[in-house]
């Protein structure tokens, strides 16, 4: 972990602005955020924090990917989640982490010192407003994810994992998902195999389906390019008005 000159910008011109959690914050607002704020780096693998351990401050995710786990006690460990840049890390009020969190790319946080950052939540509605925004859509993730995880088979898993990885990256950008869109894979397929219950054959093997049915291309190593969004979406085992077909 290293503490980072990360060009700390003005907030306006940050890439994640529209959607962290000083989304709503007035200028005045983000100057209070500014005085507690710093950047963190972390290389792909390095650990951000244990769970168990002390949180000293929460974040945002401003590039990079990282993972949510847990440990058993016997040792096994599963992923839980995936920490995208917007996502935020840590719950205020709360002392220690929940879950492991490392860094699977190159990651860059955009910290806040956590007991200032909590004062600030009862004096300024906008960053509560917005956390709790983003925790209740943290919620519907989960619980769609639950349905990904429990009900879909492998090849629809990989389809709604793209399409979820889709999305996003499009929302980042400020542009609508469309056909022709691309985007780079953040994940290797071991990782993907471990965040989807899967082994890693299989995910190489439903990949290389979804290609040969042209539903995606592979341009290189990690980009992806969807010619056709509803194909895609039709792989996921989603119903065509949204709902999921159980």
């Amino acid at each position: 972990m290293n503490d980072t000159s990360f060009n700390p910008r003005d907030c306006g011109t940050c890439p994640i602005r529209h959607r962290a959690v000083c989304s709503r914050c007035e200028p005045e607002e983000l100057d209070h955020l500014d005085d507690i704020k710093y950047y963190r780096t972390y290389e792909a693998g390095q650990p951000v924090i244990w769970a168990g351990d002390p949180m000293e401050f929460v974040a945002s995710v401003v590039t990079g990917i990282a993972t949510l786990s847990q440990t058993m006690e016997d040792g096994r460990t599963q992923m839980v989640g995936l920490l995208l840049p917007s996502d935020f890390i840590g719950r205020p009020g709360r002392e220690h982490a929940p879950f492991d969190v490392v860094a699977v790319t190159d990651l860059t946080l955009c910290c806040f010192r956590k007991k200032p950052f909590e004062s600030l939540m009862g004096s300024t509605p906008s960053i509560g407003g917005r956390l709790l925004q983003m925790t209740l859509d943290e919620l519907d993730s989960a619980r769609e994810w639950m349905l990904v995880l429990g009900r879909k088979t492998a090849r629809e898993k990989i389809a709604s994992l793209l399409l979820i990885i889709a999305r996003r990256d499009a929302a980042l950008h400020k542009r609508l998902p469309k056909d022709g869109m691309s985007f780079d894979l953040p994940l290797t397929r071991e990782a993907m195999a471990d965040y989807l219950g899967l082994t890693l054959e299989t995910v190489s093997r439903q990949i290389s389906a979804l290609k040969k049915s042209e539903v995606i291309n592979l341009q290189g190593k990690r980009q992806v390019h969807i010619p056709d969004l509803q194909k895609l979406i039709g792989e996921t085992g989603d119903d065509v008005d949204g709902g999921h077909i159980f």
